[in-house]
């Protein structure tokens, strides 16, 4: 019988039986499993890198494939790719002010380059999910827990928690955060007083570094740490109060660092042409409900299982699941000693209550109580994000609770008979609530061949130097089909209007481009199939945003949907029938627009 005072071996040293298990062993198994997990979840899309489209991307996958597409297209001829006119012509588009994420996008430009922005984009998905899962394990395991075990529930977690699968749908920057977990290793390092000048410049290239990868979970990160932060000293003020210097001024180093990297491409995206004040998308909390049911991608959930609860399928942003949500209650109490444990818990706490938005709602039903978000809601840089995506705060928390947790079984110092005991309680919890929210793989549709006037070039026909295409229905949001095609033939032509983000009218951030009177008639008459009856204030308008856009051609694929109706207004607009070029119905408007070219 052994004393109560034996630990339980790590991994790495003998065992009871004498066994060994090597840690290089242990760090490829976990990090060859991060990688088959990632690939399982996108395996559809790997399989048809010709035709798949994630399903539930909406038109974000047609919309990325064209940045990275953009930015290779930059780095190629050595252009700005802070910048391009290749959509909203003749504006242009901004893209720092865009979810463009430079810092994947041209170190992959070969890549975009060689085998096309669909390879990109599923390669970015992919390694951008096991990556930072790899991430988290390495910054665990070396420095926060001392099991590889616990790391690596920690670190799998982190990386593949449902609201981190719901925005792999269509949000690579939501994804890619593997650069987050070591800007959290060296404020820790900072905060012990480890090398504060070199943690200083080390964090601020990270830093800058993040932000060509997104800007925005940088900020949801900076906000989790710094109510993390205040949890922390106003438990440990004096400890807190040591931390403070050294921390201080390896942030001051940092800044320093990190503006000088980033501050031209920050005023571009601020101050450059096409740049906007604020994105606004109203009030979008989460309902407190959506944290105890299940994601659509995982497990447990189904189609319907999170659809009146969120916004779409990639925003879900909370719905840990039940059991995850009472085993969190559980290990809070548990480790409620621990002081950083306890801080952890109370950061988890307040992100997920930021999360609910300026009025807790409970199922459908508004309550009286009010919400931290009425003090953010119209701050600087926090009024254009969605509150409900601080609810994303919440999975490192939880990834780094379970890792010490774990930890915390594993060395439990007990006789034998109640350390078996307690492992088996625990990974039966840890079953209990994780098997329910393990992703699934994400759904993949067909995508429609590029129309041929596209791919043969027949296109060239009509465009001249500084013309542009007119697409019909123009592509905006709700179809971006488009610039799939103008990808397809190169960037060899500039569209009118498109999907991206860009000032309207009143200085702040809209979807799309400022709509022209017969984008919005086009528009109409695709939703209603009903072909418009045409005024001549219309037909004016009709020249009029032709000559804006410098339209050299007006351009309908014959398989449109409503594609009569379409063609019909079109013919009344102009006064004038198309022809057909191979699958599209063409009207040459250039001599409407160049009379005297």
């Amino acid at each position: 019988m052994t004393t109560t005072t034996q630990r339980a071996p790590r991994l790495g040293t003998p065992g009871p039986t004498g066994a060994r298990v090597s840690p290089r062993l242990v760090d490829a198994a976990v990090l060859l499993g991060f990688a088959v997990a990632a690939f399982l979840i996108y395996r559809p899309l790997w399989l048809d890198l010709g035709h798949g489209y994630l399903a539930n991307s909406v038109q974000d996958q047609n919309m990325w494939e064209w940045f990275f597409a953009v930015t290779a297209d930059s780095v190629a001829k050595l252009e700005n790719p802070l910048f391009s006119a290749l959509q909203n012509h003749p504006l242009g588009v901004n893209l720092m002010a865009n979810t463009v994420m430079l810092g994947i996008g041209v170190p992959l430009a070969p890549v975009t380059l060689l085998f096309g922005p669909t390879v990109t984009w599923a390669l970015a998905l992919t390694g951008g999910l096991a990556a930072t899962a790899a991430a988290w394990y390495w910054v665990l395991s070396r420095h926060l827990v001392g099991t590889r075990v616990g790391a690596a529930i920690g670190a799998a977690f982190a990386g593949f928690a449902p609201p981190i699968i719901s925005h792999a749908n269509a949000h690579p920057n939501f994804v890619v955060l593997f650069v987050l977990p070591f800007i959290v290793l060296r404020l820790v390092k900072l905060a012990r007083g480890e090398h504060v000048v070199r943690g200083g410049v080390l964090l601020g290239l990270l830093v800058a570094y993040q932000v060509f990868l997104g800007e925005e979970p940088l900020l949801i990160m900076a906000t989790t740490l710094a109510v993390f932060a205040m949890a922390y000293a106003l438990m440990r003020p004096e400890q807190a109060i040591a931390m403070a210097k050294p921390l201080a001024a390896g942030l001051g180093v940092a800044a320093a660092v990190s503006l000088a990297l980033v501050a031209v491409p920050l005023w571009w995206q601020f101050f450059g042409p096409q740049s906007y004040r604020s994105l606004e998308h109203g009030l979008r909390g989460n309902d407190a409900a959506a944290f105890t049911a299940f994601a659509t991608e995982s497990l447990a959930g189904g189609p319907e299982s999170a659809s009146e609860l969120s916004m779409n399928r990639t925003e879900e942003n909370a719905f840990f699941g039940w059991p995850l949500v009472l085993l969190m209650l559980v290990v809070t109490v548990g480790l409620w000693r621990v002081v950083v444990a306890r801080a952890l818990a109370v950061a988890m706490l307040g992100m997920a209550w930021l999360s609910t938005g300026v009025l807790l709602v409970v199922d459908g039903t508004a309550t009286s109580v009010p919400g931290p978000w009425l003090l953010l809601f119209d701050a600087p840089l926090f009024e254009s994000v969605l509150e409900s995506r601080f609810a994303l705060g919440c999975v490192p928390l939880i990834g780094v609770l379970l890792a010490m947790a774990t930890e915390r079984v594993l060395r439990w110092v007990a006789a034998p008979d109640w350390r078996y005991a307690a492992r088996i309680v625990w990974f039966s919890a840890l079953t209990f609530a994780l098997v329910p929210v393990i992703p699934t793989e994400l759904e993949v549709r067909q995508r429609e061949d590029t129309p041929a006037f596209f791919t043969a070039g027949s296109w060239r026909d009509y465009v001249r130097p500084g013309g542009s295409v007119v697409v019909v229905p123009l592509p905006d949001a709700g179809d971006a089909d488009a610039l799939h095609w103008q990808v397809e033939t190169g960037l060899e032509f500039p569209l009118a209007e498109g999907y991206f983000v860009g000032p309207a009218t009143d200085g702040r951030g809209t979807y799309g481009a400022v709509r022209r009177p017969t984008s919005v008639l086009l528009e109409d008459v695709a939703e209603d199939g009903v072909a418009a009856t045409v005024s001549k204030e219309q037909r004016v308008d009709v020249l009029r945003d032709l000559r804006y856009w410098k339209a050299d051609v007006m351009v309908l694929p014959v398989r449109t949907p409503n594609q009569q109706p379409l063609r019909d207004t079109v013919e009344r607009l102009l006064g004038r029938p198309p022809h057909v070029v191979r699958d599209v119905w063409v009207w040459d408007t250039s001599d409407l627009t160049r009379p005297h070219g």
